[in-house]
């Protein structure tokens, strides 16, 4: 439903328990942006209206998965383009359970099918009739009958039903509107010629691509015969545990229980599963295991432990029963924006000794990538290790006020002790994150004002720029199309930060962070100047403000270097400084020298601009957070031995005083300092570096 006017904005495809299915460019219009906006909405909801058992109700949801509109090319979408890619969306509804129908059957869509499509206000008579007239790749085109009614707006996103075959075919996407006049929204008269009655949809088959991508569809349809390895042994063992713990009559109780919390049929009311069928539903509904613990553990811990400790072999089973992700994803919805949008430093800080990536698009896919981690290496031997998800849920619960502090904790206790883990372990965790709240809130907060900027035509750049007063950025500029000139980037940058005011707790001049590629390194955007004619003053961005630049291309280019990255930048005011000097240093004895120091937390490049770049993109590359080099052209840099009389945490302003005296003692200070600076505990919005986008 649209925010603006309670409008329907489109329909949706059930697609889960708990999830519905529509287009991207439906949620657009529902949260009143551009239609074909790229931007993953994150934290924002809008509202589902469900035909249940009760009757019409009306639930939030917000974005699980997200699949920008695209060209065929990969562009973005633009007004008056009348076929595109992608543009589906997951949303995961925040209703009781039950309250979603049943999804029906899918099946790929084929050539004279005959499907029917609703309006998104799901009135009966609003259905229209259309026939699969071609197919042309991951685009399907329709042609409706001369009578009834027509595909118009307020359809996109709806199932298109065939009912010769009983299933869900595809969905609705656009529909060819008549021609207008030139220059005009006025339709032209009617002619014979018209296109009449054409719309295109997306085939199933082309969905179920985009979603299995990102791991959207549950792998509940694993054949059992394409077991082996890990798999086939977990098999094996779930039987026998299954034939020597649970009797028939005990089984049909337990096995009608775990339908209702797996939300699936039960085959008959009177014969129970037989081990072999239970234990291949446990080993293909990702979610069984875990709802079967919960059932068997008030009942036969023994039992419990060991269908979990099998489960440990095989690939499919997850963390969660479906009750408890359920009741998580509503203890997380109802959480104060400011400590959502800390999620990412929350994550960063608990997961130190895991590789998790923290700038997925959705909370949805951040929680399924920790899902999948395993435990966090914390307990020994003969001790079950807590799970990274729980661990991460103790950060967040850190963060929270009472009472919903309180509320998470109950539920990573409940979660640990189905899973039988000591809950001493536990808070002992939970220990680690209020010391961690503690540190954080006695360190000055920065105010940050982060800038992309990427090259257009020659002389040219685009940007974007966000603004961090704490909790996250967010994003103050608004067209990523337009071009500037040095000057007048420096212009929109120091325009942005004369609306930022210093925090409380630190009073200084907030950092400057500008997001680049890795030819955009050497970019001099400290040296550029406002050059505004009704300004006193020059406006030189490096020297009224501390600027740093951040590759995160090159930081995330290699995803096994992330743990190393986190754990050099908990040492940044204890770590060791590296000096690489000489004509010609060979990266190569770069990248084995800092593997083998990594208590290296700086990087000062001293060496001629040929080999220069290399060597730093290097460093940035194997995630050395802090890279300190001279843009110049000299070598035996004024600027490295000047840099390293200072701390780490004075780099960023010791190199701001540098440039200034550099302006006015060019004889004295003749250098051209460039600090990279890549802080773990800062967030980053995540970035489309060939077409800058803002995080949502």
């Amino acid at each position: 439903m649209r925010r603006a006017d309670g409008k329907s904005a489109g329909a949706a495809l059930v697609l889960g328990s708990d999830t519905v299915l529509t287009c991207a460019h439906v949620v657009n219009d529902a949260l009143g942006r551009a239609l074909f906006d790229p931007r993953t909405p994150r934290l924002h909801e809008v509202f589902v209206t469900l035909d249940t058992p009760q009757g019409i109700e009306r639930y939030p949801a917000r974005v699980a998965h997200w699949v920008a509109p695209r060209t065929r090319d990969g562009e973005v979408v633009r007004d008056g383009d009348t076929e595109w890619l992608g543009d589906l969306a997951v949303l995961r509804v925040d209703a009781p359970p039950g309250s979603v129908p049943a999804p029906e059957a899918r099946i790929a869509m084929s050539v004279g099918q005959k499907v029917r499509a609703w309006h998104g206000s799901g009135h009966t008579a609003t259905f229209a009739d259309l026939t699969v007239t071609a197919l042309d790749g991951p685009v399907a085109y329709l042609d409706g009958m001369a009578t009834g009614m027509a595909i118009g707006p307020g359809y996109s996103g709806g199932p298109l039903w065939c009912e010769q075959d009983g299933a869900v075919v595809g969905l609705v996407a656009a529909h060819f509107m008549p021609p207008c006049a030139p220059g005009s929204d006025t339709a032209l008269p009617h002619s014979p010629q018209h296109l009449i009655r054409r719309s295109w949809g997306i085939p199933w088959q082309r969905v179920e691509d985009e979603l299995r991508r990102l791991g959207a569809l549950d792998n509940e349809d694993a054949a059992l015969d394409d077991l082996d390895g890990p798999d086939y042994f977990a098999m094996r063992e779930l039987v026998n545990a299954i034939e020597k713990a649970l009797p028939p009559y005990t089984r049909g109780e337990i096995a009608r229980q775990l339908a209702r919390e797996c939300g699936v049929g039960y085959g008959s009311a009177v014969t129970p599963p037989t081990t072999g069928e239970l234990a291949a539903f446990l080993l293909t509904h990702p979610r069984a295991l875990a709802a079967i613990s919960e059932i068997l553990r008030p009942r036969d811990s023994a039992t419990t432990d060991r269908m979990l400790t099998v489960g440990r072999f095989s690939h499919i089973p997850l963390l969660l029963s479906p009750r408890e992700r359920r009741h998580l994803h509503q203890l997380l919805r109802r959480l104060e924006p400011a400590v959502r949008l800390r999620f990412p430093e929350a994550v960063r800080e608990a997961t130190k000794r895991v590789a998790v990536p923290v700038d997925g698009d959705t909370l949805d896919v951040l929680l399924d990538q920790l899902e999948q981690r395993s435990g966090d290496g914390h307990s020994g031997n003969d001790a079950l290790r807590v799970p990274v998800l729980l661990r991460v849920v103790e950060y967040i619960g850190a963060l929270c006020p009472k009472p919903r502090q309180s509320d998470l904790r109950l539920w990573s206790d409940g979660v640990a002790a189905r899973l039988g883990i000591p809950l001493s372990a536990l808070h002992e965790r939970r220990s680690d994150a209020e010391d961690w709240v503690r540190s954080v809130g006695n360190r000055p907060r920065h105010v940050r004002v982060l800038a992309q900027v990427t090259r257009a035509e020659r002389g040219r750049h685009r940007l974007r720029i966000w603004c961090d007063e704490g909790t996250g950025p967010r994003q103050v500029s608004t067209d990523s199309s337009a071009s500037y000139s040095a000057s007048e980037v420096a212009r929109e940058l120091l325009r942005v930060l004369d609306t930022v005011a210093p925090t409380a707790e630190n009073a200084g001049r907030p950092l400057v962070e500008v997001l680049v590629d890795r030819t955009g390194l050497n970019l001099p955007v400290d040296e550029w100047e406002a050059r505004d004619p009704d300004q006193v003053v020059p406006g030189v961005l490096g020297v009224e403000f501390p600027l740093v630049v951040h590759c995160p291309e090159l930081l995330h280019r290699n995803g096994r270097f992330l743990p190393d990255w986190q754990r050099r930048c908990q040492q940044l005011e204890s770590g060791e400084t590296l000096v690489v000097s000489g004509p010609s240093p060979d990266p190569h004895q770069i990248y084995y020298q800092l593997l083998g120091r990594l208590d290296t937390v700086r990087v000062a490049v001293d060496v001629p601009p040929g080999p220069r770049d290399a060597v730093v993109q290097m460093c940035l590359a194997v995630g050395i957070p802090v890279v300190v080099w001279d843009r110049g052209p000299d070598t035996d840099s004024h600027v490295v031995k000047h840099m390293a009389q200072l701390a780490i945490p004075e780099l960023p302003d010791g190199v701001r005083v540098y440039r200034a005296n550099a302006r006015a003692h060019p004889s004295e200070f003749p250098g051209r300092p460039v600090l990279a600076w890549a802080d773990a505990n800062c967030a980053v919005p995540r970035l489309q570096l060939t077409e800058p986008q803002e995080s949502a």
